[in-house]
């Protein structure tokens, strides 16, 4: 199945539903385009990532590295990617 968008003046384009839908696109994801080596593009969606979490969170007490990696450990368990996947 072969699907096309129409880029406009501002180089937008929307992604016909099929793929949203193929890809589980919901408003406000992302999603990745990747160069392969016959230099054509592929569209990934990006899973959440653990460095979308930078910044949300601002404790008023300090902060250990033992509550990071428990952070860390309760993001992956949700569902979400380390930057380097």
């Amino acid at each position: 199945m072969n699907q096309s968008a129409k880029v406009t003046s501002k180089g937008q384009i929307t992604l016909p539903a099929d793929v949203r839908r193929s890809l589980h696109l919901k408003p406000g994801d992302r999603i990745d385009f990747i160069r392969n080596d016959a230099g054509n593009f592929e569209i990934k969606a990006r899973g959440a990532r653990l460095s979308d979490l930078r910044g949300i969170v601002k404790p008023d007490f300090p902060v250990t590295g033992e509550d990071i990696d428990r952070w860390i450990r309760e993001a992956r368990a949700a569902g979400y990617q380390s930057d380097e996947e």
